[in-house]
């Protein structure tokens, strides 16, 4: 079946992930056991155990929630031809694991060190994020663009849909940026829980470690393209996905127009959700009109579709 592939990104772990795609499926299985292994820490028992407080720290989670999607991947890649795919920020890693372009091994060390250089971006400069509805994604950058400077550093983070954008930066900023979206017409400014901010100039200090990282780690072409979230086009070489991956530790999150080239790219092809969660499905209805996502995270929602497959 050709499909095209979305990959979850923070924001969707939750204690007992995975653990019964492990507990049903052999691939996955061995998804959780090669990962703990690479890391050298039983990751799959805080996934499945808790406590929530410590899977929810950035450098927990972003490999959790990649090792997740890497294990549905595995369960139902027998029967999917990628045409093409993409992931939402962290998400984009798994997208070029589970295209052939990174080894599981080095993705989830990759994600692994990359949360942790986050969570210290973080310390040293403590940033913040709000989520802004109502108000279109240009007007939202436009109002940012007009309010930040150096000191008080306030951007769009993730445009993803239409009516609804991420703003980062310095608490003040994003504060006095929140205040006026709503003047602007804003339905909704809502702060989020995060330890850093995320996709914005603050991130700085974590690039050149991230670089370093990237550099260590082979990259091969994907089987089929990755639509990157910093450009909103899709890659086909090693190289380009090396450095789009660089590039988005502090661009932004050009989501929906990376869903508007992925539908094309797709060409009637079925978009599946892999990994824990359905938000990319729910985005995507609202960008692309009359396309649906399936979501597949859990045991059961992968057997649904593998039976599926076999009688078609």
């Amino acid at each position: 079946m050709r499909a095209v592939l979305l990959c979850p990104g923070q924001g969707a772990q939750q204690v007992g992930m995975g653990k019964d795609l492990a507990e049903r499926f052999p691939a996955a299985r061995s998804v959780f056991e090669g990962a703990d292994t690479a890391l050298g820490v039983a990751l799959s028992r805080l996934m499945w155990e808790g406590p929530e407080a410590e899977l929810t720290l950035t450098h927990n989670a972003q490999p959790a929630i990649l090792v997740h999607t890497l294990a549905v991947h595995a369960v139902i890649r027998d029967q999917v031809q990628p045409v093409a795919a993409a992931g939402h920020s962290l998400g984009e890693y798994a997208a070029y694991a589970a295209l052939g372009a990174l080894e599981l091994a080095d993705a989830v060390r990759l994600v692994r060190r990359r949360g942790e250089l986050m969570l210290e971006a973080g310390t040293q400069r403590p940033g913040t994020m709000a989520a802004v509805m109502g108000l279109a994604g240009e007007r939202v950058a436009e109002i940012c663009a007009g309010l930040s400077d150096a000191d008080a550093v306030v951007v769009a983070a993730n445009l993803n849909a239409p009516d609804q954008t991420v703003i980062s930066g310095d608490p003040a900023a994003v504060e006095r940026a929140g205040a006026a979206l709503k003047a602007a017409g804003a339905r909704r400014v809502l702060p989020l829980k995060v330890s850093g901010a995320f996709h914005s100039p603050l991130m700085a200090p974590a690039q050149e470690g991230l670089r370093d990282a990237l550099s260590r780690v082979t990259f091969r072409d994907p089987v089929a393209p990755v639509v990157a979230n910093a450009s909103g086009e899709p890659v086909a070489r090693a190289a380009d996905a090396r450095a789009q991956l660089d590039a988005q530790l502090t661009a932004p999150v050009c989501w929906v127009a990376s869903m508007q080239r992925l539908a094309a790219l797709g060409n009637g092809a079925r978009f599946l959700e892999i990994g824990p969660g359905s938000v990319l499905g729910g985005l995507l209805k609202r960008i692309v009109p009359g396309v649906a996502a399936t979501s597949l995270g859990t045991a059961d929602e992968c057997e649904a579709f593998l039976s599926q497959q076999g009688d078609t």
